[in-house]
Formats: C-alpha cells, structure tokens, sequence
C-alpha cells in the first residue's frame, strides 16, 4: 500500500471502553470509514454479546470487517489481515481516513504493522487440539509456558484455539511464537489513540455491558444461532457470553451463573487486552470516563491529520 495518503486513524483499548462510538465520531469528523478489528465482531448474527454497532446507529458511516464469517467458520487472522489491508487501501484511494477500530489485539496489529503470519499444518493443529481435548488445555497452557513463557504471559490460559496456535507455530519454526509478533511499526502513516477508564468504573462499565446483553436477549440470539451450527464453530462457540448463554440453555447454567462467569471472564479478558496495548509507545491514552477527555482526543487526532499534511 502506498504510504502517501490520509492518514489511518485507530482506536484500540479494552472491551466496554467506548471505542466503537469514537471511531464513529472521528469518522464523522474527519471524514472517513470505520475497519472493525474486532475477532469475535467478524461472526454475522453475534450482535448483542459482540456490542455489534446496529447498522440504525451508525448514522451512515460505511463499517468494513463486521459480519462477513458464518458462526462455524474460524477466525484467521491471516484472513483477516489480507481483507482488512484491501479496505484500508480502498478507504484511502477515495481519499477517505481509515479508521481502524477494535480490541483485539493481534488483529489490530494485523491490520496496522509489519506483520508476516507464521505458517499453519492442519495435522499439527489437529494432534495438538486432541492433546488438548484428552489431557486438558491446563497441561498444554503448562507446556507453552515451558516453551515460550512470553507468549504464555499473553495468552488467557483457558483460550484453547490460541496455545493451540502458539505451540502449532513453535512446533513448524522451531522459534518461539513471540518472535514472531508484529513489530512497532506502521505500514502506513497512524495514530493511535487509546481508552482505557480507571480500574474500579471499568469493572463497573463491564458488569452494566453484562446485564444490557442478557436484558437485550442474548440467550434469545444464541437459541437463534443454535441452527446455524454455533455449536460447531470452534471460535464462536467459545465467545464470552456465547458459551455462557449455550450453558444456560442446555441447563449447565443457571442465568445467574452465566452472567457472573461472563462479567468474571471479560473482566479478565479486558486486562490482558490492557496488558497487550499498554507497552505501546505509540499510543496515546486517554480515559473515556474523564470530563472533556473524547473531545481531547479529536483534538490529538485534528493535529495528527494536520501534520500530516
């Protein structure tokens, strides 16, 4: 992609910061499209446990990366990483700001960095999930700590498709997985602006996001999604809410417990999202909670766009 061009502007952060309503703002304001990088926001039909942006809500604003994979398809980011760089690409050649917007974090580099995606084997891939599924992902989270304890010190220790991965990549490089995580550094011209609320508003905000989605009908969009195979799909069907709101369904759960497991898991996630993001010097922070603070980080992004021309 040629360097020369609007600026791409990205909104990273953790889960229930707000990114989604800021990256429509600064599309509004500077003129440009929004590109999810969000994993789970790719499924079509995972709305409500997503935080999905209703299409009523998004005041015109084009969003690329939402709603393209069925629930048993697996999540690339390999995939996504080639289809993300055309729509950045396609934004700027109308002369438009690409505005990168999500929390996960590998995606969001994907889409942004030097990334070179490491190989894959199906039948290394599938020996490891069986190891996984016979012995317990505890010992494989065990044996990647062993091996790489970088990566395991990024991982969720009970995210299965991820040590899977990241054993899958140590076995087919003989490196370590870390070494292959993107590099600082833009493919294009960026600015990167971060949310983040203090620690106890964001169990707070995470706690209120959990009981909008069971009120919003959650459970009713899984028992929807049940016969299109959610069941099946080895990334959506481990989503958090999604396999929390399957185990209330089948009885596992009770409501109550589904929803103390879902706020006790994001809340978890979400600090391994800050634990991702928060080393990057290229980001700038603010609180979304602090009075003032989203219109001061239009104002960073205005000078950013200014010096750049």
């Amino acid at each position: 992609m040629p360097a020369d061009g609007p600026l791409v502007l990205a909104v990273v952060g953790p889960t229930a910061s707000g990114k989604s309503d800021l990256a429509l703002r600064l599309a509004e304001t500077f003129g440009g499209e929004v590109v999810g990088a969000d994993a789970m926001q790719l499924y079509r039909g995972m709305d409500i446990g997503t935080a999905k942006l209703p299409i009523s809500e998004r005041r015109g604003i084009p969003h690329h990366q939402l709603d393209v994979l069925d629930v048993t398809d697996e999540a690339s980011v390999a995939a996504y990483q080639r289809e993300a760089r055309r729509d950045i690409a396609d934004v700027r050649g109308r002369g438009l700001h690409p505005v990168v917007a999500g929390g996960s974090g590998l995606y969001v580099r994907a889409a942004l960095d030097h990334l070179e995606i490491p190989p894959t084997d199906p039948a290394v891939r599938a020996r490891l999930e069986g190891e996984a599924e016979s012995h317990g992902v505890a010992e494989l989270y065990a044996v990647l700590r062993d091996r790489d304890p970088v990566a395991a010190e990024a991982i969720e220790p009970r995210n299965t498709r991820r040590i899977v991965r990241a054993l899958e990549v140590i076995e087919l490089t003989a490196r370590p997985f870390s070494a292959s995580m993107p590099e600082r550094r833009f493919l294009l011209p960026t600015v990167m602006v971060g949310l983040a609320p203090g620690r106890n508003e964001f169990d707070r905000l995470i706690d209120a996001r959990v009981d909008r989605m069971w009120e919003a009908g959650l459970v009713d969009e899984v028992e929807g999604l049940v016969p299109q195979g959610i069941r099946d799909g080895r990334t959506a069907s481990r989503a958090l809410g999604y396999a929390q709101a399957l185990a209330q369904l089948d009885g596992t759960m009770t409501e109550t417990e589904a929803r103390a497991e879902t706020a006790q898991l994001t809340r978890r996630y979400a600090r391994r999202q800050l634990s991702w993001f928060r080393p990057d010097p290229r980001i700038t922070w603010f609180n979304p909670l602090a009075e003032g603070a989203l219109d001061e980080a239009v104002a960073h992004v205005h000078r950013a766009v200014a010096d750049n021309g």
